[in-house]
């Protein structure tokens, strides 16, 4: 059976890396997208090889996200210095800053003791772990950034795994971990659509909206979390349904002795000095994550700490996770005298492969954007005018889901938005019954490692193969689809006072 599976493999292996630069010289030579600018046909021809070589594997997922420094300069999409800047920007220090972080923890095996508090807390049963590690990330995930939120969450869960390892005396890539780790992805983008801060598209639709339509009432934090809480609840209750029912069964569903945890846990004995700074730096960062930039909820309003400094809109995350990591390079160890809390040769086993596949994605997304592909893709929604309004609706969610696999999640949204108004005027529908929709499920990407930063997280864990993500991603973009089509028409029409037979009077002022 594994030969067989082994030989399975080797296939797709093989026909991905046939098909990959076949299509890409097919469209190359037998297409043009617009006439007259053929950037666009060589940017989509970059973007389908990279496609086919990410889902097949051919070679190594951050090899191929290398591809657009080869590939862009020579095809006239981007020069040479515009691709090697996108490899390394602000996303990519927040994610050396909380790995470093997250490496600290396990330096002084503080990931081990929080991980088992929170087994004893929330039983050993795999499937009420996975429920409270998608709860946390998803609440967590509505107040700072979801890239954040899985770099805190990702070091806890696998110690987790790591105890049921070894409990079932193993050292084989468990489903369980497979499903808590997916699990914590999917909550990090899923938690971000409940509120407007939660996530970049969301403050992005409220931005063009209020500048496409200027006379509209404007969108309320209230407003929106009153149809957003609701997707986001039921979104993640359905990724905790699929995530069960995938890997937490057969072997998976063994629970834990509940004793030998309380056991274990006895057996680290008092948290050590260094845990418990670690801890506090933990803290410290998840704090000045979230208490960052303003916080408007409703009438309360809490001014963000960044206001302090001479220009607050210089700082983000990344810059808050490096400064936080550098000071565990300085604060000094008392267990091990002369050591610091945390050291280069622990800081060096930072996975850079990530870092690269990171930069894939985003260089990808410039070129997308630079060559003018996104507007050509955006113009196909024009397609959708002679749909029934559900149907136009589930339309554009599938599409923005999709397209979102390959591209910035907010650059599409910040594409897509200003095409969809226009699309409302012209079909004469109120632009909320599109706009919403698509914001979205600009979020709902969950099939590759390079549609999310949360994605690209968990897949560096190890852990988690490409097939995985493929298989439970497919089923959560279908789902997320069908949820926030029917909950625009049943909960989105009365929260944001949609009438389908009539055009606002605000649409023309």
């Amino acid at each position: 059976m594994q030969r067989r599976g082994a030989r399975s493999g080797g296939l797709k292996e093989r026909a991905g890396l046939v098909a990959g630069p076949l299509l890409a010289i097919a469209i190359l030579f037998g297409a043009d997208l617009v006439p007259g600018n053929p950037v666009v046909t060589r940017a989509a021809a970059v973007a389908v090889w990279m496609a086919v070589w990410w889902i097949t594997e051919a070679i190594p997922i951050p090899a191929t996200a290398l591809l657009p420094v080869a590939l862009f300069p020579p095809l006239g999409v981007m020069s040479g210095g515009d691709v090697a800047s996108t490899y390394f920007n602000n996303v990519i220090f927040l994610f050396i800053g909380g790995f470093i972080m997250a490496l600290a923890m396990e330096r002084w095996d503080l990931h081990r003791r929080i991980a088992l508090r929170i087994v004893l807390f929330m039983g050993s049963g795999p499937q009420r772990l996975l429920l409270g590690f998608m709860v946390a990330t998803a609440f967590l995930s509505m107040w700072i950034s979801n890239t954040a939120c899985a770099m805190m969450m990702v070091p806890i869960a696998l110690a987790v795994i790591q105890r049921f390892k070894e409990a079932q005396d193993t050292e084989r890539r468990s489903r369980l971990g497979v499903g808590l780790l997916i699990g914590i992805a999917y909550a990090a983008s899923i938690g971000g659509m409940a509120t407007l801060i939660g996530t970049p598209p969301n403050l992005a639709f409220t931005r063009i909206f209020a500048i496409t339509f200027p006379g509209a009432p404007a969108i309320s934090f209230a407003g929106w979390m009153a149809f957003g809480l609701p997707v986001s609840l039921v979104l993640l209750a359905a990724a905790w349904l699929v995530l069960s029912l995938l890997f937490l069964r057969g072997d998976a569903a063994r629970t834990l002795d509940r004793e030998s945890i309380k056991a274990e846990y006895r057996a680290l004995g008092k948290p050590r000095y260094e845990e418990k700074v670690v801890f506090a730096f933990f803290v410290t960062l998840a704090l000045l994550w979230l208490l960052r930039a303003d916080i408007t909820a409703g009438p309360v309003h809490i001014p963000g700490w960044a206001r302090l400094l001479p220009d607050g809109s210089f700082i983000d995350d990344g810059t808050v996770a490096i400064a936080v990591a550098l000071l565990l390079f300085l604060w000094p160890s008392r267990t091990t005298p002369g050591q610091r809390l945390m050291n280069w040769e622990t800081a060096s086993r930072l996975h850079w492969g990530i870092v690269i596949l990171f930069g894939g994605g985003f260089a990808l997304a410039s070129g997308f954007e630079s060559s003018g592909l996104s507007v050509w893709v955006a113009g196909r929604l024009t397609g959708l005018a002679g749909l029934p309004p559900l149907l136009m609706v589930a339309a554009v969610c599938l599409f923005m889901t999709f397209l979102t696999e390959l591209t910035s999640n907010t650059a599409t949204t910040q594409m897509a938005l200003p095409l969809l108004g226009s699309l409302a005027l012209a079909i004469e529908v109120n632009p909320l019954l599109l706009m919403i929709p698509a914001t979205l499920s600009a979020s709902c990407a969950f099939m590759l490692p390079v549609a999310t930063p949360p994605n690209a997280i968990i897949f560096g864990s190890g852990e988690v193969r490409m097939a995985d993500m493929m298989r439970s991603g497919i089923v959560m973009n279908l789902i997320g689809v069908v949820l926030i089509a029917a909950l625009m028409y049943g909960l989105g029409l009365p929260v944001f006072d949609i009438d389908l037979g009539t055009l606002p009077a605000w649409t023309r002022s």
